[in-house]
């Protein structure tokens, strides 16, 4: 069990530097659309950083493979959700994103959940589950990446819609501009996709076998499980660059991993038949962990603040009042008089 232990903190810094890395190397990419998928992944190949910090996030899903043969997957996601402490680490000092007090303590709470589902465990009665019914797999696969781009989408049309200004009503009120958006919306439906991907390597792990791998082979191509990887692979690598680029790598990831991880504890647990604690005590823990996820992530705001506060506009001036014409006096005003004697 340690050994799955070390796999999922190692990686967690496979998972967080892979995502600074293409968040830096979006930012100097020209605008990625997820209509146009070739051209995005013809400009992502193109960039040797993004390709150094997918092949992090390439060591970090191999060491998930580690992590889901020996442990229960309600333990594993509790692991990677402390990830997001390096995460905010690194995205402050590499890529300068300032987050607020609100989503500092969002963070904090979130690590006192994954301290109540870790209290929850027990090594020695908690079930590792290895395999589950192909068809509850694809059911659960089809409705989850179908819903998280559906979210998706219409996160893309909130965001590209610009309302017209509005001229302003005899009764002195208008419509406030729109904010943009923080990219709440954007992680949850990538988390979604990144369950289903989390199911698949959980099922790829059930079917290991070193000491025969032409047996291994068989089993996996006759399972659904990679099948499901590369349709997630796909679509998760157009919605998460898309994302990142848009929105700051300190909320998107930190909404997908939670997303993911709540997908995964809860439906994937079920599906490969890891059942919760029959102790009244640790079964509250987990559930009340889980619920406290839920209500973290709900509670992040759905729209960017404002970069910064604009100055007060002063109330337009008074004109200044006319200055009237210079009144002539005689011998004063008047240029000198030629020849006169003083």
């Amino acid at each position: 069990m340690w050994w799955g232990v070390a796999a999922a903190l190692l990686a967690n810094v496979f998972f967080s530097g892979g995502f600074v890395l293409e968040k830096r190397a979006l930012n100097s990419l020209p605008g990625l659309d997820i209509r146009r998928p070739a051209r995005a992944v013809r400009l992502l190949l193109g960039s040797p950083l993004w390709i150094g910090g997918s092949l992090a996030l390439a060591a970090g899903f191999v060491a998930q493979l580690v992590v889901y043969s020996t442990l229960p997957m309600a333990v594993a996601q509790a692991l990677f959700i402390s990830g997001l402490v390096l995460l905010l680490l690194l995205s402050s000092r590499a890529l300068g994103e300032r987050t607020s007090g609100r989503e500092r303590g969002a963070m904090a709470a979130i690590v006192v959940a994954l301290l109540m589902v870790v209290l929850s465990l027990d090594a020695h009665t908690d079930a590792i589950g290895t395999s589950s019914p192909a068809p509850l797999i694809l059911l659960l696969s089809g409705v989850s990446i179908g819903a998280g781009i559906w979210v998706y989408a219409a996160a893309d049309r909130r965001g590209s819609r610009t309302p017209p200004p509005r001229p302003r009503k005899a009764h002195g009120t208008h419509r406030a501009p729109k904010k943009p958006s923080s990219g709440v919306a954007y992680g949850v439906a990538v988390g979604l996709v990144y369950g289903v991907s989390s199911l698949a390597i959980k099922g790829v792990s059930g079917h290991l076998d070193l000491g025969d791998l032409a047996g291994t082979l068989v089993a996996l191509l006759s399972s659904p499980y990679p099948y499901l990887l590369l349709v997630t692979g796909a679509t998760g690598l157009i919605l998460s660059q898309t994302a990142l680029q848009r929105c700051r790598a300190s909320l998107v990831v930190p909404v997908c991993t939670t997303t993911s991880c709540l997908y995964t504890a809860s439906l994937g647990s079920l599906a490969f038949g890891e059942s919760l604690p029959d102790d009244p005590l640790r079964l509250t823990l987990r559930i009340a962990g889980a619920a406290l996820a839920v209500a973290v992530l709900l509670s992040l705001p759905s729209s960017e603040p404002p970069a910064s506060a604009t100055p007060r506009e002063l109330p337009p001036r008074e004109p200044l009042p006319e200055v009237p014409p210079t009144v002539k006096i005689p011998f004063v005003n008047s240029p000198p008089l030629e020849g006169r004697e003083p």
